[in-house]
């Protein structure tokens, strides 16, 4: 079978199948994500009627985003240990029961403020686990040449789940009442860990010593993890700069919902408008899922990521300078299909260029510094608005996230991509 080449990537004319395993993980993901965006909803909404601080508010960002820093570069030495389809099984299931808490407390009418960024900080935790579990798994799923599709399904099946479904599911249970929304997504994580348990079968171990797996030297293999990632020609700018621009768009949006909800806001919508908003991003993810293959072939690898960044950053200024509500959909619906389509290319570069082995450490290490340092993105964002206001901080997040991005151009240009898959292959 011949194949077309660009980029550094081969594309067979007759793509294979991406396979029943991958199905099932496909499917959990689908339900544990569903729960995520009733969540992600809920979470601010019922913060909104204990605070009108954008500090506090922001603590709920920071709060979701700290398990990363704190868990990320163990849980990235635990995936390459164990098999990693029971990591996400284990993890569902506390998520189920943190969550399954959460909806008694908001039934009996116990939920503060502190309560509430508690559970989403335990929620968080399992998070670590159970997403690196996800992505370090999928290279043992599917073929090599259809990673980028793979990723594409994954993080659509994660825009519909969360944006389309979960986020204006919550927007009607919130009116129910908070312990019905966090008893919803306890379900969905209950069952999400059954369709992995019962759907797929294999041991997914890929240490290539079954030996060292009895060798408890963590901190060993944690330098092992950094010391490929921060000596690599891709994954290091990559790590670094996406970081930078993580901190950026979470400064943005962990104050968003008072930029957009509210009587004298300045998009004027109601709580339950709120969630509506952000099926303009949903859409336009999942279109980015699916074009973002294409796109690799018809543009390249390197053109694709660096115009999908450019786009994406620059539409974040919409909002601010035309706080329409239809004006800010379509502009979120932009950012959805050029952050997708760069997400999705970034993230098969890691399950190409890092050896299956390193897989979980190297992802751990990545988020640790790519996720892990968002709560600081999240508390700056709460106090720049809080002492010059919410314009500032959505500015000052464009202008950090193109600098972040400027450095990325620079240090990552083709012929680094092909060496690094030379140095792999040797």
């Amino acid at each position: 079978m011949s194949a077309a080449v660009r980029g550094g990537v081969s594309t067979p004319d007759r793509a294979p199948g991406l396979g029943r395993s991958f199905g099932a993980q496909l499917a959990s993901t689908g339900l544990a994500n569903l729960g995520d965006g009733i969540l992600g909803t809920l979470a601010p909404l019922a913060a909104l009627s204990l605070t009108g601080s954008p500090t506090q508010i922001s603590l709920l960002s920071a709060a979701t985003w700290l398990p990363w820093l704190v868990l990320g570069l163990a849980a990235g030495v635990v995936i390459d240990r164990v098999d990693r389809r029971r990591v996400q099984v284990l993890a569902l299931g506390v998520r189920a029961v943190v969550l399954a808490g959460g909806a008694v407390l908001g039934a009996t009418g116990g939920l503060t403020m502190a309560w509430l960024v508690l559970l989403v900080l335990a929620y968080g935790a399992t998070e670590v686990f159970a997403d690196l579990g996800a992505t370090s798994i999928v290279p043992d799923l599917v073929p090599a040449e259809r990673l980028a599709a793979a990723n594409g399904r994954v993080i659509g099946v994660q825009q519909v789940a969360n944006n389309f479904l979960g986020a204006p599911l919550a927007g009607g249970l919130v009116v129910l009442g908070a312990g019905i929304g966090f008893g919803a997504a306890a379900a969905l994580a209950a069952l999400a860990a059954l369709v992995l348990a019962v759907g797929m079968r294999g041991d997914f171990r890929t240490a290539p010593d079954r030996a060292d797996l009895r060798r408890p030297n963590a901190l060993a293999e944690v330098r092992e993890g950094l010391r490929f990632l921060f000596g690599h020609p891709v994954m290091r700018p990559l790590v670094i700069s996406g970081s930078v621009m993580n901190v950026a768009f979470t400064a943005y949006f962990a104050v968003f919902v008072l930029w957009a909800v509210g009587p004298g806001s300045a998009i004027g919508l109601t709580e339950a408008q709120y969630p509506l908003i952000m099926l303009g991003f949903a859409a336009g993810a999942v279109f980015g899922s699916f074009l973002a293959e294409r796109a690799q072939r018809w543009l390249g690898e390197l053109p694709a990521v660096n115009s999908a960044l450019v786009l994406s950053i620059g539409m974040l200024l919409v909002p601010v300078l035309w706080p329409n509500p239809w004006a800010v959909t379509a502009a979120l619906a932009a950012v959805g299909v050029t952050n997708t389509v760069g997400n999705v290319i970034a993230q098969s570069w890691r399950q190409r260029l890092v050896p299956g082995h390193l897989l979980g450490r190297v992802g751990g290490a990545s988020r640790t510094l790519g996720l892990g340092l968002m709560p600081l993105g999240a508390l700056a964002g709460g106090v720049v608005a809080e002492a010059y206001g919410l314009a500032a901080t959505f500015v000052g997040a464009v202008v950090v996230s193109l600098a972040a991005w400027a450095v990325l151009a620079v240090q990552v240009r083709p012929q680094t991509i092909r060496r690094a898959e030379a140095e792999l292959s040797s």
